[in-house]
């Protein structure tokens, strides 16, 4: 994004709005956040360095997470910010509900390995496959997906950048089988304690085409569920986007893990295309949001230093969450975000069809 004027040109305007219309308002939860800090950080920086540099600097990669449906009043709030060509500041970073923000999250960077990475996924893919618990989701029904979750974001205030965190907290989202109607309650996002719909079209008017990054579940069933021709498609269609096509694959995947319900078939698939991609290894020991030890299937983001994880029981192999750690030291301002910083993390603790929209299904034993 190039920064050599106080207002940008028509091509930033394009660009930051392109990534804006990304941002979800069911992003998991603190991803808003982390990305509106993280992109305006960028530009603030590449300001900086057209100032004192014929470069450009070269911003990090931006995670966005799927299904996107766009914040208009995020998107309008952040754009005046590019327009003025500043930074957006805040007050103490918290979010709607003036949720607590503390120190960054970290951890101890696990050993990665690249060997026994497809004997792990040829197992998880086998569990993946199994659809005794995983009852088809049909129209007037809804799949409900509870989560926990803590994330570490960059905060700007007052032109000073620093890290902060939202603690672990409870998230709770329901999808209808079209995309087109569901509700999510999340305190990092809400403004509402009772949450707010997610229901299409957007306050625009917009009703967005599903497709990888914001899939509803009757795409999901269309998908193609040989890995080769899978992933020839991820590729395809995630072609331009993040640091590099390897680690936009693999993490198109890992989005689908967390809050989406594919088919045991395309989930089974799913596995066998990671296994294909470059650069994925082991993690032996492997922590997620609520404390659960698993093993996890990982890829290191050369560009940017994080490591996203998708973590799995060491016995049964049922995935439990995700996580990115940063593993490796970064410049200028993600200089802020030492290894062994926990930038998201998660645990998916229900995922179940219901027959209405905010019913939560009864616990088993």
């Amino acid at each position: 994004m190039s920064a050599n004027t106080s207002r940008p040109g028509p091509g930033e305007w394009e660009e930051a709005a392109r990534l804006l219309s990304r941002t979800a308002r069911d992003l998991p939860t603190g991803r808003h956040d982390y990305h509106r800090e993280r992109l305006m950080a960028r530009i603030e920086q590449a300001q900086r360095t057209q100032e004192t540099s014929p470069g450009t600097a070269k911003p990090r990669r931006l995670r966005l997470s799927s299904p996107a449906i766009a914040l208009p009043a995020l998107a309008a709030a952040v754009a005046a910010a590019v327009i003025a060509g500043t930074a957006l500041t805040g007050g103490n970073g918290d979010g709607p509900h003036r949720l607590a923000t503390g120190p960054a999250l970290t951890t101890q960077v696990g050993a990665a390995s690249p060997d026994g990475v497809s004997r792990l996924l040829d197992q998880v893919s086998l569990v993946a496959a199994k659809g005794d618990d995983h009852p088809v989701l049909k129209a007037g029904q809804y799949v409900y997906i509870e989560s926990k979750a803590a994330d570490t974001f960059l905060k700007t205030v007052d032109g000073r950048s620093s890290l902060a965190s939202h603690p672990l907290h409870k998230r709770q989202a329901w999808y209808s089988p079209d995309g087109t109607k569901g509700w999510l309650i999340d305190p990092s996002v809400n403004v509402s304690p009772e949450g707010e719909t997610l229901s299409l079209p957007d306050e625009q008017g917009n009703t967005p085409v599903a497709d990888l990054n914001h899939p509803s579940y009757d795409y999901l069933a269309k998908l193609p569920t040989d890995p080769d021709t899978l992933l020839t498609r991820i590729y395809k269609e995630t072609r331009g986007h993040g640091n590099s096509p390897d680690q936009e694959a693999f993490t198109t995947i890992g989005d689908l893990l967390i809050e989406s319900y594919p088919p045991p078939a395309l989930s089974k698939a799913l596995f066998k295309a990671a296994a294909k991609i470059p650069g994925v290894v082991t993690v032996h020991d492997a922590v997620d949001a609520v404390g659960r030890h698993g093993v996890a299937v990982a890829r290191l983001d050369e560009q940017s230093g994080e490591r996203e994880e998708w973590i799995f029981d060491k016995n049964t192999h049922v995935f439990l969450g995700e996580r990115s750690v940063q593993v490796r030291r970064a410049g200028g301002l993600d200089a802020l975000i030492k290894p062994g910083t926990v930038l998201f993390t998660n645990a998916v603790l229900r995922r179940a069809v219901v027959d209405g929209m905010k019913e939560v299904p009864a616990r088993v034993g």
